[in-house]
């Protein structure tokens, strides 16, 4: 057992000043908001397809991940073979429809079909949702410095994020894309580094890992169980991963920013069809160091699953490679929580800001105030963090984030169907059909979470309700989307848009 060294907090230490300085200077000679928040839509589309993946997995991949193999199998796998399938649909359908006009934000492409009322209220369930599910991603993060330092986890939390926004506010999109893609390398050196040391600590290596593993039952990958209350079989996967990437990588200005980054169509289709192949060997890659951990530690019980992972960095490695990989921890979080700021920035100031300051074409006041909301988020996201504590105990953060999330994707993936693809839904059932969707699913996951002693004391009538729950969060997404859909064409009434449609929540 070796702790945290001097060497490892050099180590540390260097790499964050490193990417810090770096960062701030990538943002050199910014002169708008294009600029700063699209990166004058001219970065090469390898850079963003990595990007995406450090986005999109980040520190829930690097400690959560693991975890999850660590208490279950490798049925995670899965849902890759959605999330592949979900990017092939949105390069064939969204990207295209993005890339027709001077957008600067996804939810613009509402605005064209809906009017601005329509783009208000996605970009506003964008960021009550990223604001959630971020915030959980970054006390994801703080777990491992607190264990390293000692500092209680709202110190550690803030620590992270004040570092990660003075590179963001000077560096914008270009430097939280550049800064991923440097990341996202170093914390999958970070996993490869895990798997050699696994090899040394565990008696006869990989193949007693393989050997026990398979023995217990945790190589298996694919489960075609119908139930909807497992989380990880192949339809669970195939449906509902598939949609939860239509509605994250098509609808949510977290990713599609990156995707208009890119200098035409055919780069930004090449970037996130190629990330779906990327993220597949990602997860692969950190659910085998979870079956090598559950190996290494003969199955014993944590206080936390996404603790298993940082302990045996802090607590296993040599020094030196544990400052390494607690920079690999970092690099992880800081490409998440600046991808979030500054998409939520963007969204401020283009969806809400500039329509109400007359400044939607002035590129120098949208700089300006672009840089002011990356403050506002940066300390909301801080604040989020810290009040996730008291809720963390017994959950994966990767699972609690992804089923935030999921409550309100089928909401977003759903309005944008009808945009793109109906020509009966206006503005005003688009909003119903959002509101009929999350809702039903949100309370979908309220009453499953019900225990079922509770449960049993409700009246005969409402008892049915609970027999058919709970319903795992990988059908959250499917679910929302079809009752969006629904309800948007039942109460459609034609694509011509009005006065008093366009009116809706403006």
């Amino acid at each position: 057992m070796t702790g945290f060294t001097g060497l490892d907090l050099a180590v540390l230490l260097v790499y964050l000043a490193g990417v810090t300085a770096w960062g701030a200077w990538l943002g050199r000679g910014q002169s708008g908001g294009t600029d700063y928040f699209l990166g004058n839509r001219d970065l090469p589309w390898v850079a963003v397809m990595l990007s995406v993946v450090a986005t999109e997995t980040s520190t829930l991949t690097f400690l959560s991940i693991p975890g999850v193999s660590y208490l279950g199998t490798m049925g995670f796998l899965q849902l890759t073979l959605g999330y592949l399938v979900g990017r092939v649909v949105i390069s064939m359908v969204l990207l295209p429809a993005y890339y027709r006009g001077d957008l600067n934000t996804a939810y613009a492409l509402l605005e064209d079909r809906f009017g601005l009322g329509v783009r208000r209220f996605t970009s506003a369930v964008f960021m009550v949702t990223r604001l959630l599910a971020d915030s959980v991603r970054l006390f994801a993060t703080a777990i491992p410095l607190a264990l390293v330092t000692g500092w209680d986890y709202p110190v550690s939390i803030a620590a992270i994020g004040v570092a990660t926004v003075i590179y963001t506010y000077f560096g914008g999109i270009r430097a939280v894309v550049w800064v991923d893609a440097l990341q996202m390398c170093l914390y999958l050196l970070g996993a490869v580094v895990a798997l050699v040391a696994l090899q040394t600590l565990v008696p006869n290596g990989w193949p007693e890992i393989f050997a026990r593993a398979q023995e217990a039952g945790k190589l298996a990958v694919f489960d075609f169980s119908m139930d909807p209350a497992v989380a990880y079989t192949f339809w669970a996967g195939l449906l509902g991963g598939g949609f939860l990437t239509m509605a994250s990588h098509g609808t949510d200005q977290l990713i599609v920013q990156r995707l208009l980054t890119c200098r035409s169509v055919r780069d930004s289709q090449k970037a996130l069809v190629g990330s779906g192949f990327a993220v597949m060997g990602q997860f692969a890659l950190f659910l085998l160091v979870g079956l090598g951990l559950w190996t290494f530690y003969g199955g014993r019980s944590f206080d936390r699953s996404d603790e298993i992972f940082a302990r045996f960095i802090v607590e296993e490695l040599p020094a030196g490679i544990t400052g390494l990989l607690i920079a690999g921890v970092f690099a992880a979080a800081m490409s998440s929580l600046s991808s979030s700021v500054n998409s939520l920035a963007s969204a401020t100031a283009y969806d809400f800001w500039a329509p109400l300051a007359g400044a939607r074409d002035d590129e120098r006041r949208i700089l300006r105030m672009g840089k002011v909301f990356t403050l506002v988020w940066a300390g909301l996201l801080i604040g989020g963090a810290i009040l996730f504590i008291p809720l963390s105990e017994g959950t994966s953060a990767v699972e609690v984030a992804l089923a935030v999330a999921s409550i309100v994707y089928g909401g977003l993936l759903g309005a944008f169907a009808l945009g793109v693809l109906s020509v009966r839904a206006d503005a005003r059932s688009t909003v119903m059909g959002m509101i009929a969707g999350i809702g039903t699913v949100a309370a979908i996951w309220a009453v499953g979470r019900v225990d079922p002693a509770a449960a049993a004391e409700w009246p005969s009538s409402m008892r049915w309700v609970r027999s058919y729950l709970p319903i795992a969060w990988p059908w959250f997404v499917p679910i929302g989307t079809a009752i969006t859909v629904a309800v948007g064409l039942l109460f459609g009434r034609g694509s011509g848009r009005t006065a008093d449609e366009t009116s809706v929540i403006t």
